[in-house]
């Protein structure tokens, strides 16, 4: 959904302001420049501690996609485990000192799609199910229209944000004053991670208090993980999705939402790009 502080992405570019490091590759005499590229970041560095080192950054240098990433990409092991990305973010991000599971999801995102765009070209044709008539067609997105959202647009919703880049907003049914925080790659590990054992468990997914749990800082000022719990598990569904909404307003990302018709019955409206498993393998 294209909102009026969005930034049409660049996916990657050069900058001036921060010459590229050039790593380099080299086998006895036989060596090249890796070409490395600089990604916008949706949260243009704002959200991150001082001490980090994309602090107030607007950008980050990655290098391109080798073979070597490429590998890593089709590893069993690595896909079953549900690290690959995260090797390949590690592998291309060229200043070492950043961890990569502390990038914020929507800045992770921006590097995910600025890689495929410029491995194997913007047009990512896919197969996706129309929402009318339930045909699975084919259909082409074109990444680099796609717009960074850097979080600013909150006019719906009274938002404060507090020195330590967490949020407070009142919701509407309980009255709770909620404070939460934008999550991490490494946040939405667990995330996914506390969902597989949830399957395993058979005590059925809790995707929603889940979320809630992993977001919420605090509940009228208590941090207690027994209060966050029982205010993730028993808030009333106004709350819930004014929590959710509070979130998606101020939480920096790569919005992938384009215009779609279907090649069978014409029907259009918009749709989120799908990351299918051929994002990364477009000849397969």
């Amino acid at each position: 959904m294209s909102r009026k502080n969005s930034d049409r992405m660049g996916g990657h570019r050069q900058s001036n302001a921060m010459p590229p490091s050039s790593p380099t590759q080299q086998a006895g005499a036989f060596s090249f420049v890796v070409p490395t590229d600089f990604v916008d970041l949706p949260s243009k560095g704002a959200y991150y501690p001082a001490n980090h080192p994309l602090y107030n950054k607007d950008v980050l240098e990655i290098k391109h996609m080798t073979a070597k990433e490429e590998d890593i990409l089709t590893s069993k092991v690595l896909l079953k485990k549900g690290i690959a990305i995260d090797r390949v973010i590690a592998n291309v991000i060229v200043d070492k000192s950043i961890d990569p599971n502390s990038l914020l999801v929507g800045d992770r995102n921006a590097i995910v799609i600025a890689l495929r765009a410029a491995s194997y070209g913007s047009r990512y044709e896919t197969k996706v199910v129309c929402p009318a008539c339930q045909t699975k067609v084919e259909f082409a997105f074109d990444l680099e229209e796609s717009n960074v959202y850097s979080g600013e647009d909150t006019s719906a919703i009274d938002i404060a944000r507090n020195e330590d880049s967490t949020f407070d907003v009142e919701l509407p049914a309980t009255k709770i004053m909620a404070t939460f925080r934008l999550l991490t790659g490494r946040d939405e590990k667990t995330y996914l991670s506390n969902l597989e054992q949830d399957k395993k468990s058979k005590a059925g997914e809790k995707a929603v208090t889940r979320q809630l749990m992993t977001m919420l800082v605090a509940a009228n000022g208590d941090d207690r993980i027994e209060t966050r719990r029982y205010v993730a598990q028993n808030l009333p569904s106004k709350d819930s999705r004014h929590l959710r909404l509070a979130y998606k307003l101020v939480n920096p990302n790569i919005d992938l939402t384009q215009d779609f018709e279907c090649s069978s019955c014409g029907f259009e409206e918009p749709m989120e790009v799908p990351l299918g498993a051929d994002f990364f393998w477009p000849d397969r």
